[in-house]
């Protein structure tokens, strides 16, 4: 592809191309390029925003979370019962007291509701997202992102991103978080960004679990733990926590710094 036009293709004839439109969907009716195109379109990158998740909310089919949570509310009503118990149950561990947590229409728009325990009374306390805190909302929000769009037990995210999931949380939730992380990939991928020892500070991490990342020269290099890193662990000495508090989380020089090989992909550049 050139400007919008087909230059070469190894279909005869190819599909029509347009300059403002991905020609990746044109292709993906093809059989040849449709599993690409499902792979590509099953991902999903969070950086859930408590703001967004705290405002009113337009309701909408509630199929898959949006990057910032603006309509959890939705996604929540959509949810499988008991994917839906264990995102409250992970919140209660995370915030005690919070029992539940449902839908609230309010007008044309929609909340959440969350129900807590409060020592002394009878009923629980009834919140909206509104009155809840961030640190509350961003870990709802990251549940909700890791069990969201299952049917039949086919995630309709194959890949779930989620840049620093433990933001706004208090320390004693990582090892909360790890569970439900570990939980998700029962049915999806998970990756997650973070630059908490908290999170890492667990054995149960092992060296294949981590990509360690540096910056030099303006250039970001991503790689597999270094020798030393991947020994230290192995034998249990630190966790992964223990080793970026002392910054020892360095990626294998030998693997991190391979020449990018995506244009190969495509053919040559042009």
């Amino acid at each position: 592809m050139e400007r919008g036009r087909v230059v070469d293709s190894s279909l005869s004839p190819p599909p029509a191309a347009a300059a403002d439109r991905l020609y990746l969907v044109t292709l993906s009716g093809i059989e040849s390029f449709r599993r690409l195109y499902d792979a590509l379109s099953g991902t999903g990158f969070y950086n859930l925003s408590p703001e967004a998740i705290r405002d009113l909310q337009s309701p909408d089919p509630g199929d898959l979370l949006k990057r910032d949570g603006s309509n959890v509310a939705s996604v929540l009503a959509n949810l499988r019962p008991d994917f839906k118990e264990r995102i409250e149950a992970y919140l209660g561990k995370v915030v005690p007291g919070v029992s539940s947590v449902s839908r609230r229409l309010i007008g044309p728009r929609e909340t959440l509701e969350f129900r807590q325990e409060v020592r002394g009374a009878q009923h629980p306390w009834r919140f909206f997202a509104s009155n809840m805190s961030d640190g509350t909302l961003r870990a709802f929000g990251v549940l909700v992102a890791l069990f969201q769009g299952i049917r039949n037990g086919n995630p309709e995210r194959r890949l779930i991103g989620i840049e620093e999931p433990e933001v706004a949380l208090h320390p004693a939730a990582a090892e909360v978080l790890i569970d439900s992380l570990r939980d998700a990939t029962e049915h999806t991928q998970v990756l997650v960004t973070s630059h908490s020892p908290e999170l890492l500070d667990n054995h149960d991490i092992d060296d294949d679990s981590i990509l360690a990342v540096v910056a030099e020269h303006g250039e970001s290099h991503i790689g597999p733990l270094d020798a030393v890193g991947r020994s230290v662990l192995k034998d249990r000495l630190y966790t992964a926590g223990e080793l970026l508090k002392m910054n020892q989380i360095d990626p294998d020089p030998d693997r991190a710094r391979l020449e990018p090989r995506q244009l190969e992909l495509f053919g040559p550049e042009r």
